[in-house]
């Protein structure tokens, strides 16, 4: 994939590959195969910009996000951080990194430890990175982080299962936001939440990066949330990105058959409309990543797939301005 942009990319991923090797056998393990989680994949995001990462289940959207946060070591590729290569890092190295990138995990109750303190929980990476000197230095950062959040300083003494379920992904967003990153990896951070909850959070996130020039990586399989609060959007299928463009361009203008069929399944307000459309009916079943399908990933349950769509793998290409797409029945593609 080549940049066309006048800034470079705060994060760049080039050809990323993270293949889980399968093994049998108790005592003496012996390797029968890989799950080919994430293979080969590319994109850029730029800084104060929101890349909405989407595709279902298994797709391999989180172990990309894991993977960028050095929380599993990529089998191939590189990963590039305010131009600092990441992959293979030492520790010493990764811990200043990893300052400057935070994640909001999706389930804001298994991420948060229920023996700690609200207040515990979101000191924890002041102490860890020292970026506090004096106890009362601490405890005004973490009152100030709460109020931030949209919580009360008093709540700090108290329990996560004393909170709900949005209080508590507010105490994940200010935890990330104790060490002033750059970059945070949204995991789902609505998915597990009431819709009215949903939004909330959504405009918090959105408020939080315009006062902090945050970037956000945001990982979903909403179609509704990520058209909502991304700039770009890039669509995954089976471990592979399948397209990449701005939200207005993909949602009007889809070009892969993957992405067309994800979108006419997003339901219309409009009574009239939603009865008259077009459904993109996606047959078969969703390929296990152990043995994917040869050439292009998604020709099994391709409505215009061709013979040479089983023979060959398609590479992303720009076809447009800021318009990626890996599929040879697109036109302009080469």
């Amino acid at each position: 994939m080549s940049l066309n942009l006048q800034n470079q990319p705060i994060l760049e991923i080039q050809n990323l590959k993270m293949y889980f090797p399968v093994t049998t056998g108790n005592i003496f393990k012996r390797q029968t195969g890989e799950i080919k989680a994430v293979d080969d994949v590319s994109f850029f995001v730029k800084e104060g910009e929101t890349l909405g990462l989407v595709g279902e289940s298994g797709s391999g959207k989180t172990t990309v996000g894991k993977c960028i946060l050095q929380l599993h070591q990529p089998t191939a590729g590189e990963i590039t951080f305010q131009g600092q290569r990441i992959v293979g890092m030492k520790q010493n190295e990764l811990k200043q990194i990893r300052k400057k990138m935070q994640v909001i995990f999706q389930d804001p109750y298994g991420s948060l430890n229920p023996r700690m303190t609200c207040g515990d929980t979101i000191g924890e990476p002041l102490k860890v990175h020292q970026i506090t000197k004096t106890k009362k230095e601490y405890q005004k950062k973490i009152a100030s982080l709460l109020e931030m959040v949209g919580l009360s300083p008093y709540m700090a003494n108290r329990y996560p299962h004393e909170f709900s379920g949005g209080q508590r992904q507010r105490i994940g967003i200010a935890r990330a936001l104790a060490v002033s990153p750059n970059l945070i990896i949204c995991d789902e951070p609505v998915s597990a939440l009431d819709v009215s909850i949903q939004a909330q959070i959504i405009n918090l996130l959105e408020s939080l990066q315009k006062e902090l020039n945050l970037t956000y990586l945001f990982i979903g399989h909403d179609l509704s949330v990520i058209r909502h609060i991304s700039d770009r959007i890039a669509v995954m299928y089976l471990g592979h990105v399948v397209e990449i463009a701005d939200k207005i361009e993909l949602y009007e203008n889809p070009l892969h058959p993957y992405t067309k069929a994800l979108l006419s399944a997003v339901p219309i307000p409009d009574p009239k409309i939603e009865k008259n459309r077009n459904r993109i009916i996606i047959e078969g079943e969703l390929p296990s990543p152990l043995n994917p399908p040869s050439g292009c990933v998604f020709h099994t349950r391709c409505p215009i797939s061709e013979p040479n769509c089983s023979k060959f793998i398609p590479k992303l290409q720009e076809v447009k301005p800021n318009h990626w797409v890996s599929c040879f029945l697109t036109p302009g593609y080469k």
